[in-house]
């Protein structure tokens, strides 16, 4: 076996690709040390360089986007250690240990994750995550709802947003978005959700339109929900119940960039029962978004992200 390699510019590409596969893949940081004879450390600096290039590829790539309705929901995990250890001081004054969540958004029909952001579960965090989201939207010409030819014309929405009942989404969606976005709410109210191990029985849901007349039927959050189930799966820092968090903010959110750009443009999920297409891949979730014309392996998608990095 080949010994620990801690100098960064003796690994290969192939080796750097085989590393980088195999923790989109679900292997935790060890294991892929492990099986590759890589030393940990340089996997972690791997990570680093490449969740930095994902995020500034997906900032320039997912622009103009046309998308129907995006759910929205945040993931929680933590950083160095849970929120009940911190100190009073800590809790004053540090914002990147403790609590963190992963707020996602995700369109229900193409299943592309427009944006995420990395961080506390507050308001200004809902902010930036829906000012970020509008920013990659295709709104129409504001020519096209101004009064003229004595016509009174009103603002379309260009887009559906469900979020669950956290008091900030409302005014972060209406900051964002202005009259262009339907945005309802779904509440879910469950019974024995204080038991640690065993699933919570949802007993009942509110649906709450707001901003716009929509059907309230079409409100849901379940999409976002069972991506949240994909996230735990294959990232080990969100795996609930285990050794893999991280131990810096900055690790996590490379992480989380690393997973979602590799989830948006090499990721095949399957069709559902009711498609007529049951057990076919489908096409990944950017060329469901119209954002590129072609299937993507992971050689491919490496190649294009190493050039931000």
């Amino acid at each position: 076996m080949r010994g620990y390699d801690r100098m960064a510019n003796r690994i290969s590409h192939e080796r750097r690709q085989l590393i980088l596969r195999m923790l989109c893949e679900g292997n935790s940081l060890r294991g892929t040390s492990r099986v590759t004879g890589t030393h940990i450390d340089t996997i972690g600096r791997r990570i680093l360089q490449f969740g930095k290039a994902c995020r500034i590829f997906m900032d320039e790539t997912l622009q103009n986007l046309t998308l129907n309705h995006i759910e929205v929901d945040e993931v929680w995990t933590f950083v160095a250690k849970k929120q009940t250890r911190l100190t009073l001081e800590e809790r004053e004054t540090r914002h990147d240990i403790g609590d963190v969540y992963l707020w996602t958004c995700i369109d229900q029909d193409s299943k592309l994750v427009a944006s995420h952001l990395v961080g506390k579960r507050s308001a200004d965090n809902a902010r930036r995550l829906m000012v970020d989201l509008a920013s990659r939207i295709d709104f129409p010409n504001p020519h096209a709802s101004d009064d003229h030819h004595y016509e009174t014309r009103t603002h379309q929405p260009v887009i559906q947003i469900s979020t669950d009942g956290l008091a900030a989404y409302p005014e972060a969606v209406d900051l964002a978005f202005g009259p262009y976005a339907a945005h309802g709410v779904i509440i879910k109210e469950y019974r024995n959700a204080g038991m640690q191990y065993d699933p919570s029985e949802m007993v009942a849901t509110q649906r709450r339109p707001l901003h716009h007349t929509i059907d309230e039927w079409s409100i849901c959050t379940s999409h976002v929900e069972r991506h949240n189930l994909t996230i735990r799966t294959f990232v080990k820092r969100f795996t609930r119940l285990s050794l893999g968090f991280s131990k810096k903010l900055e690790c996590l959110e490379a992480a989380a960039s690393l997973f979602l750009a590799y989830y948006n443009f090499v990721w095949r999920s399957r069709y559902p029962d009711n498609s007529g297409r049951r057990g076919q891949k489908r096409p990944t979730a950017a060329m469901m978004a119209g954002v590129t014309n072609r299937l993507w392996n992971f050689r491919n998608f490496y190649d294009e992200v190493i050039q931000y990095g």
